[in-house]
């Protein structure tokens, strides 16, 4: 079976070129690396990889998450596929773990992610210094090592990822109705749970996660939130995103009641300025 990895990335051409840096050092390349470009300002170029590399142009506003992992699928040639957000850096033994763990289980398999500081992989990098620094997330263990069933699909994330290529298709990939930012991954969780596909956790080695600013909440991504907070309730019965919905009816940008939301006022600039925080999470 063959695996490809596939990432989509808008303007960040640095933590492209960690991403490649580790899929280089991989003690199982990858048989191609797919990369959707949403929009980069200049177009993303990469040299030469080592191993074959395909560049899928999306030219969509905002950050169409949903139809650029669908884009990135589709022009896929492998029986597995890998997803990795831009500014993740696989571990050395990533590929070959998940690959092992794909050909074992029909099933969607999430990798660890560690986060690394702001001073981290910002240039040369070794990856013993790396786990040396790295934090695990708070709220998401995984094991030491082998897999371990979540029955929590709303702990299934696209920050890394595993999935048959025929798992992938039967889903349907990506639900595009959710447009922009936000829930489209959860909704793919909650979608897998209804297919019975199990979601496992792959313990023993993943990706470091490379540092960047983030604004908490995340007031420019706003009106994608509400949007497609309607959306999965309406599929689902239950409000996603929950903390950060919180956050916005606190400031008063948002109202809840029941089964409805609504977009009470844009943030101004001083709100998101003050919303941005030092984090790689």
């Amino acid at each position: 079976m063959t695996m490809s990895v596939l990432t989509i990335v808008k303007n960040r051409p640095g933590h492209l070129a960690q991403l490649i840096e580790g899929l280089r050092r991989c003690e199982v390349q990858p048989d191609e690396l797919v990369i959707v470009d949403m929009g980069s300002e200049p177009p993303v170029a990469v040299e030469a990889t080592g191993f074959p590399l395909h560049i899928v142009r999306l030219d969509q506003p905002g950050l169409p998450l949903a139809a650029a992992r669908n884009a990135a699928a589709q022009a896929a040639r492998g029986d597995m596929l890998l997803f990795l957000d831009v500014d993740c850096i696989p571990m050395r033994g990533l590929t070959a773990a998940m690959a092992q763990a794909l050909a074992q289980r029909d099933a969607l398999i999430c990798a660890e992610a560690l986060y690394l500081g702001p001073k981290d992989a910002r240039g040369a990098w070794d990856e013993a210094a790396l786990m040396q620094c790295a934090k695990p997330h708070p709220v998401r263990p995984f094991p030491a090592a082998g897999l371990r069933e979540e029955h929590n699909a709303g702990l299934f994330w696209s920050l890394i990822f595993g999935i048959r290529r025929e798992g992938f298709v039967e889903l349907g990939g990506f639900d595009e109705a959710f447009t922009g930012y936000g829930a489209e991954d959860t909704d793919f969780g909650f979608r897998a749970r209804e297919a019975a596909l199990p979601l496992l956790f792959l313990g023993g080695t993943g990706a470091f996660h490379q540092y960047h600013d983030v604004i908490d909440p995340p007031l420019q991504h706003l009106a994608d939130i509400v949007r497609n907070a309607r959306l999965f309730r309406q599929k689902w019965g239950i409000w996603p995103m929950e903390g950060w919905l919180a956050a916005f009816e606190m400031a008063r940008l948002i109202a809840r009641e029941g089964d409805t939301i609504s977009l009470v006022r844009m943030p101004t600039k001083l709100e998101v300025d003050a919303a941005r925080v030092i984090s790689s999470d």
